[in-house]
């Protein structure tokens, strides 16, 4: 289900998302509307990583979410994205990923190599006061696993 995208007109300023503390820059206030909830988005980028539009792409519990890669990659081919970024939230305030996080890195992954749109990073937002790193987010691209 698609839950409408915001252009990045309507956004901070779009600059180039290269590295995963801009993109939690980014995403800023995106979360702010269902807070105790996770929720998903997808950030699509032109061939220079700057963002074109986001959009929530599945809304769920205080502890999870399901989302399909159907549902981000239509979204992307829409958009006619080049790239993408996906973006959640943990509530609970630790971005430490989780097995099912790691699982649906690894399945959007595929889905990427298999549609030749580039998977840039997924960015866990978090806060900083909970997160044992004390950065606030994690990013699979900076960890290695994309």
């Amino acid at each position: 289900m698609m839950y409408g995208y915001q252009l990045v007109s309507s956004l901070p300023a779009a600059r180039v998302l290269n590295s995963a503390a801009l993109v939690a820059e980014y995403m800023r206030g995106a979360f702010d509307e269902s807070p105790v909830q996770e929720s998903v988005w997808v950030i699509a980028v032109n061939r220079r990583n700057k963002p074109i539009a986001r959009s929530m792409v599945s809304l769920g519990t205080s502890t999870s979410t399901l989302v399909a890669p159907s549902d981000v990659f239509r979204y992307l081919i829409l958009q006619a994205a080049t790239g993408f970024i996906l973006s959640h939230n943990h509530p609970s305030g630790d971005p430490s990923p989780s097995a099912a996080d790691i699982q649906l890195t690894r399945a959007m992954r595929e889905a990427a190599n298999l549609m030749q749109i580039t998977f840039l990073d997924h960015v866990i937002i978090g806060d900083v006061s909970d997160d044992p790193l004390q950065r606030g987010f994690y990013s699979f691209r900076e960890a290695g696993l994309i």
